[in-house]
């Protein structure tokens, strides 16, 4: 099994959990799943028309796999973390200083996370970070970090009912106006005259059908134009870029994104209070959570899938379920790796996962170097737009893999990661030690 207290601490005192790190290796390798086809493909397209990113047989038995085992649950495993992450710094700050002081600790680390995060947007050009939602989320998750788990867990809740509540209305809605279409339609057909009403109906159908056409225009308009300027030169690469950006923000996304984050921070900051997230409970508590999140998870998943390759604009109940969907599926996850992790092949297996985990921010930012200033840009390689969804998928393999072994081969000889190093170091004011120390040497599993 992974020896929870082997891990070392890290140069500024942070104490390390082993089953924690490899969670988080896990999950920020995961994302790569999540992020290659933004990359290496139209950013729109994903959100919009998934065809576009190719969709022969193979295409589609790859897409179906990440969206039910993947999409999404990386990210939440993360926001989980950075919710465990929260609870663990601010317990140890609390034991030095008083409650002012935890709190300009803890808002500095993370406003200091949100500039990292600005520069990954605008310097190294990713649209999709992470880093400055998950900052913004922290600093509101942290004015409820001392309910009691339970609360933490209701409150973490809350995405989830709104969607449920909200995609529900949406669908009824929907199911409604397409059942009075179909009635005044039926009458029309057998000649009988139609009241004010029915015209009524006819109308507000006519204009729904205009909009959907208008915006399906606009969505093939975006991606023609992504296309063409993410092929060009670098200045229309970047432009390109930053205008992405623009636009989620101008949707107003940002605001969904840092609900959902700070929520799932919630969940996890009452899990590992609980003592689920860092392998606290009993195998067969695990087993339990990998099944009960599976047979939620996996059936809300496919009917989402299936839902997703209608492309008929019908009415879609899979909005209502998606975040329990989303969050079903972790829990089945993290049920599972802790299962594996009591059992000594699988601790085998996923212990090099803990240098990833140790590493992850620097992870992060490598995945982005990689794509987007090497594989898919036309200054570089130019394979923007040459593979589809199985290209992507093995090509995030590939790079994965690659930087599991860095990430091992790193932490034999340095304490810290480059980018956790700048963090951290800009958080301290001080220069914090880069090599291993002999005595830690023979700690690093």
């Amino acid at each position: 099994m992974v020896d929870v207290a082997s891990t070392p601490v890290e140069p500024d005192g942070a104490p390390r959990i082993a089953v924690l790190d490899i969670l988080r290796g896990i999950a920020i390798l995961g994302i790569l799943f999540m992020n290659i086809n933004d990359m290496g493909q139209s950013l729109h397209a994903s959100f919009d028309d998934v065809r576009h990113l190719g969709w022969s047989a193979i295409d589609q038995v790859v897409w179906w796999v990440r969206e039910v085992l993947a999409m999404g649950t990386a990210r939440a495993l993360l926001e989980m973390l950075f919710g465990a992450g929260m609870v663990i710094l601010t317990d140890r700050f609390a034991t030095q200083a008083e409650e002012s002081v935890v709190l300009r600790r803890y808002f500095t680390r993370n406003i200091v996370l949100l500039l990292f995060g600005l520069v990954h947007v605008f310097v190294l050009l990713w649209p999709g970070d992470i880093l400055h939602t998950y900052a913004l989320a922290a600093m509101i998750a942290f004015l409820f970090r001392e309910l009691r788990p339970r609360a933490l867990l209701f409150l973490g809740s809350s995405m989830a009912v709104f969607f449920l509540i909200g995609g529900a209305m949406t669908y009824s809605a929907s199911v409604s106006d397409a059942a009075d279409v179909q009635r005044v339609v039926a009458r029309q057909h057998a000649g009988q005259a139609l009241s004010q009403a029915d015209k009524a109906v006819l109308t507000d159908q006519a204009a729904r059908t205009k909009a959907r056409a208008t915006m399906t225009a606009e969505v093939k308009a975006r991606i023609a134009a992504e296309d063409k300027a993410r092929t060009g030169t670098f200045t229309t690469w970047a432009t390109q870029q930053w205008a992405t950006f623009g636009y989620t923000e101008g949707q107003g996304f940002e605001t969904l994104f840092v609900w959902e984050a700070a929520a799932t921070m919630l969940i996890g900051a009452g899990l590992y209070r609980l003592g689920v997230l860092q392998g606290a409970r009993s195998r067969r508590f695990y087993g339990g959570l990998t099944l009960g999140g599976y047979a939620v998870g996996v059936p809300l998943r496919l009917f989402e899938a299936y839902a997703g390759t209608r492309f008929d604009g019908s009415p879609d109940f899979s909005m209502a379920t998606s975040e329990i969907a989303r969050l079903a599926m972790t829990l089945g996850h993290l049920g599972l790796i802790n299962l594996l992790v009591t059992t000594v092949i699988g601790a085998r297996l996923l212990r090099p996962f803990v240098a990833a985990g140790r590493t992850a921010l620097s992870i992060y930012v490598a995945q982005t170097l990689i794509c987007l200033w090497v594989l898919y840009p036309p200054f570089m390689l130019g394979l923007y737009g040459t593979m589809s969804w199985t290209g992507l998928m093995l090509t995030a393999v590939v790079i994965d893999a690659v930087l599991l072994v860095g990430a091992n081969l790193w932490v034999r000889r340095f304490r810290i990661a480059p980018v956790e190093w700048a963090w951290r170091s800009l958080i301290e004011r001080r220069m914090l030690p880069w090599r291993v120390r002999a005595r830690d040497a023979t700690a690093i599993p």
